[in-house]
């Protein structure tokens, strides 16, 4: 069993930044940061495998950076350049085998998630 907590969401003026943390108890292959806006589907943001291979959703590549360290159990999202919609609840989470995607149904331990809120 694998627990998640984030942290870091808030408020943020558009252009701002934010960090979000997500500490875990156990180290899974693949990690991830999804988000689910008011009235939408939840949608996958970024993923790191164990390797520090990472992939990101087109709608934040070059703003967003998602990073590990399993040595203090802590999954990182930096987000720069924030828009407004990317106003959400963003959720870590962690799946295990060794083929990682952006699919929500593929994770099997989720965070409680942070909100974000980013003003105009």
């Amino acid at each position: 069993q694998v627990q998640l907590v984030e942290s870091g969401g808030g408020s943020v003026q558009a252009g701002g930044s934010l960090r979000l943390s997500c500490a875990y108890t156990a180290s899974t292959y693949c990690m991830a940061w999804f988000r689910q806006a008011p009235g939408k589907e939840r949608e996958g943001v970024a993923y790191i495998t164990d390797l520090h291979t990472t992939v990101y959703a087109d709608s934040v590549k070059g703003r967003f950076t998602i990073s590990r360290d399993n040595a203090k159990n802590i999954l990182l999202l930096q987000m720069n350049s924030l828009k407004p919609e990317d106003a959400a609840t963003y959720y870590c989470a962690a799946k295990g085998g060794s083929f990682c995607r952006l699919y929500e149904s593929d994770y099997n331990y989720w965070g409680q998630g942070t909100q974000v809120t980013v003003s105009s």
